[in-house]
């Protein structure tokens, strides 16, 4: 009997793509020295009405890097994420997840378990001004490239550089470092879901084109124009600039409902009466501004057509509409002194139509002001305000969504969401926040006489808090402190927890993966495919991730037959990690009809007991999937 494996790495989309079309066109599969291929040429021709004769010259955003910027997105990878309880907050019941690592692996590693899930995506990514960082990314999958003399680290071993203006490569390395990464997140949103992108005038038109290329250009709402400055400014060269954008795409527009900023209470105050269709309030039907002419019959027959200045009254709705609101009850008649006064029921819409300017929605100042007002210092360098967060959710998020930021930074999303459901405990929701472990030390080597400050009162703090000094450890304090603040403030019921992973390498062996480079002798030392120094936690994690499953799931821990299980998402799931697996245990856990289940490959007592294992699951449990690691 056959047991199957779990692969433990995510998809080879190249193999998955190649193996579609082969499907498609097998007259376009040749053969070359490296194996089967792809005849391109063939395939223009397949995909054409007209003779193909060579390349012709066509409108699409090139740059040096972007073959490898698509090879990067396609790459697999074996990498993993380790939970890190002590640094989490309720970690077996929260839903919300925040990972610390290179986010490029880490949306790979979501691709499966969140593929299709995500409701809105905002990214605060660097934005090219000649000082700050980008990624060096490692697309041909060679260790060897991680060194320094192939670029792929810096010299304080980091995997960021500063990208000069004078660099020959200076928009082009920008370019490659977000395309697979935008390409990756767009796999990630449902239907109906949209991607916000905060930036400013060094790349806006560049990110517009490329987001057009992996999301479509119809699929383009927005380009905001967020206030993020007032005043000052009497340094600048040419004009003081006080704005940013905000760059927003859908996944597919026909299926984007359509979008409102929510109210504020302010506004909703006059709508004090509600029926069962909603809140409203009465309101005068005649209207100054109106062009509907038509008389109408008060309750005593009294007809209202002409005011008493002689000049046609003009009514807000269409004769039609109107006898229709008032067989609905929708009308009310008053009568007054000098005469009837006609109202009908104005209802509290469904929200306002978002503006392309966002205008008091926060500036950087008071992004900086928000964590001043936690940590009592500066400590992060032109943070994100919660109230433009805040507002951008508002848009488009609802009940049971997901919003996901992967270059989260200070952890506004966070917080702005802790906001959104506090003032709306009717909605649930949950984040995904990622952020690069960047050193704090290593960074004020590069930094400016203002950045040198906040970045030693960062420091300073962290080490009060004995943390190692990186802007995740800053981050996950401010999302602490700022569900505490809430909490005390407010007891609003809503998750303040949060789930820490850290991006690591695989949790197996090397030889698990390539049995084929080792002989005999040398996997004998690997009787043990996990490991050493790698937990249950660990093992779980990546199960769930090879699975399918959300990290967000709720996990709880109980034992079976003297022997500890995860059980996660009720029977989604059940992973037994330790040793003596047996016929006894595969009934008592049959018992639950878990609909998946995973056990250590060593794990069991012997291979007898492994093949009885599994044949005992199939008749006591025949919906029970088991798969060993």
């Amino acid at each position: 009997m056959i047991i199957e494996k779990l692969d433990l790495q995510t998809p080879d989309m190249v193999n998955a793509n190649f193996e579609k079309l082969a499907e498609l066109f097998p007259n376009c599969v040749t053969e070359t020295a490296n194996g089967k291929a792809i005849d391109f040429d063939t395939l223009k021709q397949e995909l054409s009405h007209a003779v193909i004769e060579g390349n012709k010259e066509r409108y699409r955003l090139e740059w040096p890097g972007k073959r490898e910027a698509i090879v990067t997105a396609n790459l697999p990878t074996t990498k993993t994420l380790r939970p890190l309880r002590e640094d989490s907050v309720d970690f077996d019941n929260t839903e919300n997840i925040y990972i610390e690592g290179d986010n490029l692996e880490v949306l790979k590693l979501l691709q499966e378990s969140y593929l299709g899930k995500i409701k809105m995506i905002y990214i605060d990514p660097p934005y090219n001004t000649g000082k700050d960082f980008v990624y060096k990314d490692n697309f041909t999958g060679d260790k060897e490239t991680e060194l320094f003399e192939s670029g792929q680290k810096d010299e304080y071993n980091q995997r960021l550089v500063v990208n000069t203006e004078t660099a020959g490569r200076y928009h082009s390395d920008w370019l490659t470092m977000m395309y697979p990464r935008l390409k990756l997140a767009r796999n990630l949103l449902t239907d109906d879901g949209v991607i916000f992108i905060s930036i400013d005038d060094n790349e806006v038109d560049n990110l517009k084109r490329v987001c057009g290329e992996i999301f479509g250009d119809l699929n383009f709402i927005s380009t905001f124009i967020w206030q993020n400055k007032k005043g000052g400014g009497n340094d600048a060269k040419y004009t003081a600039i006080e704005h940013e954008y905000v760059v927003m795409f859908s996944k597919s527009k026909d299926m984007l409902p359509k979008l409102f900023e929510a109210f504020d209470e302010e506004y909703a105050k006059r709508y004090k009466e509600e029926d069962e269709d909603g809140r409203f309030f009465w309101d005068t039907f005649k209207r100054k501004s109106g062009k509907q002419y038509y008389p109408i019959e008060c309750p005593d027959g009294t007809i209202v057509e002409f005011d008493e200045e002689g000049n046609p009254v003009s009514w807000l709705r269409s004769q039609e509409r109107f006898l229709s609101d008032k067989a609905k009850g929708e009308i009310k008649f008053t009568k007054k002194e000098d005469g009837w006064s006609i109202m009908f029921k104005q209802r509290l819409p469904d929200g306002k139509k978002p503006r392309s300017l966002i205008v008091d929605k926060g500036t950087t100042s008071s992004g900086s002001s928000e964590l001043l007002d936690l940590f009592k210092k500066d400590v992060f360098s032109n943070p994100k305000p919660v109230t433009l967060i805040e507002y951008l959710i508002g848009i488009h998020l609802n009940n049971n969504d997901t919003v996901l930021d992967f270059f989260s930074g200070s952890g506004t999303t966070a917080h702005a969401l802790y906001n959104h459901l506090m003032n709306d405990e009717k909605i649930k929701a949950n984040y995904i926040l990622v952020q690069l472990p960047e050193n704090l030390e290593e960074n004020l080597k590069t930094a400016s006489s203002g950045e040198k400050r906040v970045l030693e009162n960062g420091i300073e703090l962290l080490s009060e808090l004995k943390v190692p000094f990186t802007i995740p450890e800053l981050a996950k304090e401010r999302i602490r402190r700022a569900a505490k603040k809430i909490k005390q403030e407010t007891n609003a019921e809503i998750d303040y927890g949060f789930r820490v992973y850290r991006l690591a390498d695989s949790n197996m062996q090397d030889v698990y993966y390539k049995p084929q480079d080792y002989k005999q002798v040398a996997m004998d030392l690997f009787a043990d495919n996990v490991k050493p120094d790698r937990t249950a936690d660990d093992l779980l994690a990546q199960v769930m991730l090879d699975w399918g499953l959300p990290l967000s799931l709720k996990i709880e821990q109980i034992s079976i037959d003297c022997k500890k299980v995860f059980k996660v998402a009720e029977n989604s799931l059940y992973a037994c990690f330790e040793k003596g697996i047996n016929e006894e245990f595969a009934k008592a856990i049959a018992k639950d009809a878990p609909l998946r289940i995973v056990f250590r490959d060593n794990g069991f007592t012997n291979d007898t007991a492994k093949t009885n294992v599994k044949q005992l699951l199939k008749q006591l449990s025949p919906e029970t999937e088991m798969k060993v690691i």
